[in-house]
C-alpha cells in the first residue's frame, strides 16, 4: 500500500494519529467497509507506539468512523444517510455528496425563496455584514451566509435540516475552502453569487432568489467533487 502520511509530532499522539486516519479514509486512501491495517501496520506506517494507535482506534470508534471486531480487526463504517440526525461524524463520500447537495438543492432554494417574501430589516443587515468583505474566507463564513438565509426564511424546522446537513459535510467543505482560497477566479465567482442571491432576497425577488442559489449550489457541487477526485 503506497500512501503520503505526516510524520507525528510528540504532542496529543493519538489525536494526530485518528485525524490522519480520517484525513485518508475522507480523501479515498481507505474505503468504506474495508479494512484497516492491523494496529502493527499502523504503528510502523505512522511511526508511533501501540497505545498511540489503539487509543487512536477508540476515538474513531466513539464517532462511529471505525468499527472494531474482536479476533477480526477494524473495518471502515459505510456512511449511512438513515443516521444523518444522529451523527454528524461519518465521511460521506462522492456519491453521498450528491444526494447531500440534492436535499440541498431541494431545502435552500426554497429557503431563499421563502427569505425573499419574509426577510427583515435585521435579517438584511445580517447578511450585509457576512458580505461585506472582500470575501467570504471559509467554511465559517459561507455556513454563517447559508443560516443567516435560513433564518430569514423564519422556518425552525429547515434551520435545523441545514444546521445538520451543514454539519454533515462541515469536513469536506472545510477543504473546498481551503483549496479554492488558491483559486482567485473560482473564489471570485462564488463571492458573486453569493451578492446575487442576497441582491434578489433584499429586493424580494422570491423566483431570482431560487434561480440564484440552485445555481450557487451545482457550482459548489462541482467545485468540491473534482476537488476531491483530485486529492485521492
Amino acid at each position: 500500500m503506497s500512501v503520503n502520511v505526516k510524520k507525528i509530532s510528540n504532542r496529543k499522539i493519538s489525536d494526530l494519529v485518528a485525524e490522519q486516519i480520517e484525513e485518508m479514509i475522507a480523501k479515498g486512501s481507505f474505503q468504506p467497509g474495508e479494512k484497516l491495517p492491523s494496529v502493527r501496520e499502523l504503528c510502523e506506517l505512522f511511526g508511533v507506539g501501540r497505545s498511540a494507535v489503539r487509543d487512536a482506534l477508540t476515538s474513531l470508534q466513539g464517532k462511529g468512523i471505525v468499527q472494531v471486531k474482536q479476533g477480526e480487526g477494524t473495518y471502515i463504517c459505510k456512511f449511512d444517510s438513515s443516521k444523518l440526525f444522529n451523527s454528524h461524524h461519518l465521511l460521506p463520500g462522492i456519491k453521498d455528496i450528491q444526494e447531500l447537495f440534492q436535499a440541498r438543492k431541494m431545502v435552500e432554494a426554497g429557503l431563499a425563496e421563502m427569505a425573499a417574501r419574509n426577510r427583515s430589516e435585521e435579517d438584511l443587515i445580517k447578511m450585509t455584514e457576512l458580505i461585506s468583505d472582500t470575501a467570504l474566507h471559509g467554511w465559517e463564513e459561507d455556513y454563517q451566509f447559508h443560516m443567516a438565509i435560513a433564518h430569514a426564511a423564519g422556518n425552525d424546522i429547515l434551520i435545523q435540516f441545514v444546521q445538520f446537513i451543514s454539519e454533515t459535510m462541515k469536513k469536506s467543505m472545510m477543504d473546498f475552502h481551503q483549496h479554492i482560497q488558491t483559486q482567485s477566479k473560482t473564489a471570485k465567482k462564488i463571492e458573486q453569487q453569493h451578492l446575487g442571491i442576497f441582491l434578489s432576497i433584499k429586493n424580494q425577488q422570491p423566483v431570482q432568489a431560487h434561480k440564484n442559489m440552485i445555481e450557487h449550489l451545482e457550482l459548489v457541487e462541482q467545485l468540491l467533487q473534482m476537488s476531491i477526485l483530485q486529492e485521492q
